[in-house]
């Protein structure tokens, strides 16, 4: 369970957490600074007294580094140079100019797909993430980017700062290869991870440090890619039994990729992306040395204990390998990029130019007549959010909520957020289902039946279905946070082929065995309406008349955190 702290000043609440929590270390969504208090309150104020006056002096409006000269770069202006841009440009004109699609859903595919596009690159990779982790999947991405740049092939790495753990700053190391650049997006001028002196800093810059690039964007020599909510991690790739997020790429080859590579283009050359040389980051391995920690065989077993057959799907270059030989097809379809502007803040306040993704996403929300599906880990809805959801009701449109419950929640105060919207929005007729921790069957949970008996299991995809003829896929969360204090990217695809598969994880998934189902019953003779948690336990229908959690301090501390002002943050 991950611990919060919160400080309130001048009528706002800034929210602190650390990485302890039972399902695993971080949840990809935005600043979520750890800082658990340690020791006596005494020794802490002592501390960040000390911080204050000697560390950081003042409030810096631009990240540390921003002096540092950096060349900007583009990506490769001809595409069709290389075999896939060429076969994928074929395949274009012969679909009548649309792009190919297809859904990744099952996490270990998220992975291998990653790793076969870094090993087809020929001449550019481009990587944006909002987390890349150092565990077992982070170093083996990493070990392939390596052998990519030393074959020649140019590699652009684009980082947060907002979530990195212990081992995260291991792929600064790669800026040490003449082949891989690295830049850190918003950095925090502290490089180390006590919790008191980066509390501190947060407190004494909070107004640029709350500002994340969220962003899920993947790139192979301007000819094919990745979109989605995955980050780089053995969470998202659904193999760690210790935490599983459920999540959804999309593949994409044609036309659209160049409008991606834009995208990438204008975060990579931002005055926020900071180059890594720039920052101190003293001690770490060279470009090659990106330690295995556990070695090959703990990765074995981790994947042994996932379920999945990995040496055998790594021999046979899968899932890739079935899309660039024509045995898997594509979907092809007319789709528009939606992103964030890097100077987002700027675009929102009306003092610089630029795209916002919310708004192309409300407009396509507003055409739905018949049925709209949400799949969102939070959902905290802004005013005209809630009103954008109402008003499909009004119109006589099914709504229903695929998110997660407090028990499979990996963050306690977006979960008590979300419990003020509920209520009202069952009394408009909204359907919500909430995704237990321990689902009662695998399909549609994206991994092994083995592995999903842990218990330790999150949504964590980004979805709209419109109508089940168009979808978005992305990084935006229904959240605050994600309207308001992210960068985000995503899809939105014109095609019912596609609409339909999500449509159908989405019922896998809200089937009673994995979620619970919850409803307003009358209580009793009484006026007033309470909730019900429906669901089917070992052949079994089991209704719950408090809300389930993992214990009964899990619930009063999401009890605690629900009075509290947080709604802007989350």
């Amino acid at each position: 369970m991950r611990s919060r702290l919160v400080f309130v000043s001048g009528g706002s609440a800034t929210k602190i957490s650390s990485p302890l929590r039972c399902q695993g270390t971080g949840v990809g969504r935005g600043t979520r600074l750890r800082a658990l208090i340690p020791g006596g309150v005494a020794t802490w104020l002592a501390s960040l007294a000390v911080l204050i006056l000697v560390s950081f002096g003042g409030c810096a409006s631009l990240p540390p580094g921003s002096s540092y000269p950096k060349v900007q770069s583009l990506a490769l202006p001809s595409p069709e140079t290389t075999r896939f841009g060429r076969q994928f440009a074929d395949a274009a004109r012969a679909n009548g100019g649309k792009s190919g699609y297809r859904i990744i859903n099952v996490g270990v595919d998220g992975f291998l797909m990653r790793l076969e596009m870094i090993n087809t690159a020929e001449r550019t990779l481009d990587l944006q993430y909002y987390i890349f982790r150092g565990d077992e999947s982070g170093h083996l991405l990493a070990d392939a980017l390596v052998r990519a740049a030393e074959r020649g092939v140019r590699v652009r790495v684009l980082v947060d700062d907002g979530e990195t753990v212990p081992g995260d700053e291991q792929v600064l190391a790669l800026s040490g290869h003449a082949g891989i650049e690295v830049r850190v997006f918003n950095p925090w001028k502290y490089r180390g991870h006590n919790t008191v002196v980066r509390g501190a800093e947060f407190l004494l810059r909070r107004s640029r440090l709350d500002y994340r690039m969220h962003n899920k964007l993947f790139v192979v020599d301007d000819a094919m890619a990745l979109v989605g909510g995955r980050n780089i991690g053995d969470q998202y790739f659904q193999i760690d039994p210790d935490s599983q997020f459920a999540d959804d790429d999309v593949f994409t080859g044609g036309p659209i990729i160049q409008e991606l590579s834009a995208k990438f283009d204008d975060y990579w050359n931002s005055s926020l992306a900071i180059p890594a040389e720039a920052l101190p980051h003293r001690g770490l391995p060279g470009p090659g040395l990106w330690p295995h920690r556990a070695g090959k065989a703990a990765r074995a077993q981790k994947v042994a204990t996932a379920g999945f057959n990995y040496a055998e799907k790594l021999a046979t270059d899968e899932p890739l390998a079935g899309i660039l030989a024509g045995r898997v097809s594509l979907v092809w379809a007319d789709a528009q990029v939606v992103c964030d502007s890097p100077d987002k803040k700027k675009v929102v306040k009306g003092a610089s130019v630029g795209s916002l993704i919310y708004e192309p996403v409300a407009n396509a929300v507003k055409q739905v007549r018949s049925e709209l599906l949400i799949v969102t880990p939070y959902f905290i809805p802004s005013r005209d959010e809630m009103r954008l959801v109402e008003g499909r009701r009004q119109q006589g449109a099914r709504v229903r909520v695929l998110t997660n419950s407090l028990e499979s929640t990996p963050d306690l105060s977006a979960h008590a957020g979300y419990m003020h919207y509920r209520h009202s929005l069952l009394q408009e007729g909204v359907e919500f289902h909430e995704v237990r921790s321990l689902p009662g069957n695998a399909r549609g949970t994206g991994q092994s039946a083995r592995l999903s008996r842990y218990g330790n299991y999150s949504l964590h995809a980004k979805l709209f279905v419109l109508d089940r003829e168009k979808l978005f896929v992305g990084s935006m969360n229904f959240d605050r946070r994600s309207r308001r204090l992210n960068t985000e990217i995503g899809l939105i695809i014109d095609n019912a082929v596609l609409s339909e598969q999500v449509a159908a994880r989405f019922e896998a998934m809200a089937q009673d065995e994995n979620s619970y189902a919850v409803e307003l019953r009358r209580d009793g003779s009484r006026k007033s309406s309470r909730l019900v948690w429906r669901t089917y336990e070992a052949g079994s229908p089991v209704e719950y008349y408090s809300e389930p959690a993992r214990s009964r301090w899990q619930k009063l501390e999401v009890e605690f955190l629900s009075l509290l002002p947080l709604d802007p943050e989350l």
